[in-house]
């Protein structure tokens, strides 16, 4: 008897779990494809999937389950190109460098993580940490902590001494030698091994700081550092995985050297000149242009004692032009793709990129495709993610009203479904 009741329990769980359909009434839809709001739409998931997208409101035949958004704008999940999940800016980011251990800086991260997710991101790309950040995308994928998904470079790669070499501004006791394992690099040979050890560390895209950077400790905001070998020699290492690429990058030189040497995207661009606007149309190069980023360092950079002396003039200097830069990068016929260096700027705020486009030039429409369509084509996700089609994953947000006749309800998102499961209602 015991033997026949084990055998009947293996049997039941041995079957096909057939999950619940469930049918979402959009009042209105951006669905990542058409370039205006549809309306009175249905659209039918199952198993995480999008089954069907259908006219009118579709009734329940059976157990299925309704959710009413008649009086919201829905669209694709949102993706945020340029996160930091592991920190946010403080006076005391700089020591904290050396008072936090890893797991200090996880536990904090898991409250970034879903303030992200409820902000309407269900996909971000975090662009270099600690390594934190692999252990954080392996814990949302399991269920274990709430957030949006993550795609990781996991540790920025640098020159010595650039933006990213962890030991700047560092007592030289202390200083040691960084090199490829610890993602700092000098040439094309170490290029590639600093790859290599990304993709060992559990990285799945990569980045470079191509130029200085505002808020490492070191004076140089906007030099090249990367000479176009060694950026060629990370691309192709790169390739070999199937890992996208992106150059943080202030001044036009570095910019330039960057995208001949076939990087994927430009992070901030904030110096960018017409020659490298013009040679990212030619070679296709995405711009992702981290406004909020820059408007944040220039308040901050006023008041005393919140960044260390080194950094207040590059903050000045650089954060007030990124928005600028955008715009007429935009009109030029470069390729956009959304992202805002939350973890600079607050977690949970990401919305406040969309205001900023569209205030230099941008239409509604094109600024929520940067973070929809254009974001996902940049990752090469857009056969699954990025838009509201038939038999992609089901990450789905909403807005109250209609965005593309007040953008700021960006900001507020009220809907967030990930792969099918309702987060925020």
């Amino acid at each position: 008897m015991k033997q026949l009741l084990f055998s009947i329990s293996i049997s039941l769980f041995s079957l096909p779990l057939f999950a619940q359909k469930t049918i979402i009434h959009c009042g209105g839809l951006i669905d990542g494809v058409s370039e205006y709001i549809q309306k009175e739409k249905s659209i039918i998931i199952e198993d995480g999937k999008i089954l069907s997208v259908k006219n009118g409101y579709e009734e329940a035949l059976g157990k299925e389950s309704i959710i009413n958004l008649k009086s919201s704008t829905v669209m694709p999940g949102l993706m945020d190109m340029h996160v930091h999940m592991e920190h946010e800016s403080s006076p005391k980011s700089y020591e904290n460098r050396f008072r936090q251990n890893d797991t200090d800086v996880a536990l904090q991260a898991t409250v970034y993580c879903e303030r992200t997710l409820m902000a309407g991101f269900t996909t971000v790309r975090d662009l270099g940490g600690t390594g934190v950040n692999v252990s954080l995308q392996k814990a949302i994928d399991r269920g274990f902590i709430k957030g949006p998904r993550i795609f990781t470079a996991e540790k920025s790669i640098a020159t010595t001494g650039g933006h990213a070499d962890p030991s700047n501004g560092v007592k030289k006791e202390y200083m040691g030698d960084p090199g490829p394992k610890e993602g700092v690099i000098n040439s094309p040979e170490e290029a590639r091994q600093a790859v290599r050890q990304r993709y060992k560390n559990g990285a799945d895209c990569i980045k470079i700081t191509a130029t200085g950077g505002v808020l490492s400790v070191a004076k140089d905001g906007q030099g090249p550092q990367f000479t176009v070998e060694e950026v060629r020699a990370v691309v192709d290492a790169a390739n070999d995985y199937g890992f996208v690429t992106a150059a943080h990058a202030h001044g036009p030189e570095g910019m330039k050297r960057a995208v001949l040497g076939g990087i994927h995207s430009i992070e901030h661009g904030t110096k960018m000149n017409e020659e490298v606007m013009d040679l990212m149309v030619k070679h296709g190069t995405y711009l992702v242009p981290t406004i909020m980023a820059g408007k944040f360092v220039a308040e901050k950079a006023l008041v005393k004692g919140y960044f260390p002396e080194v950094i207040v003039p590059k903050a000045l200097e650089i954060g007030p032009l990124i928005q600028e830069t955008f715009g007429k990068a935009y009109k030029r016929g470069v390729k956009i793709a959304f992202g805002t260096d939350s973890g600079v700027s607050a977690h949970g705020q990401n919305g406040k990129e969309f205001f900023y486009m569209v205030e230099a030039g941008m239409p509604p429409i094109e600024a929520i495709f940067s973070a929809t369509k254009y974001a996902s084509e940049l990752m090469r996700i857009n056969d699954r993610l990025g838009s509201i089609e038939v038999g992609k994953i089901a990450d789905i947000v909403a807005v109250d009203g209609n965005p593309l006749e007040n953008i700021k309800l960006m900001e507020d998102v009220s809907f967030v479904m990930k792969e099918g499961v309702v987060y925020k209602q």
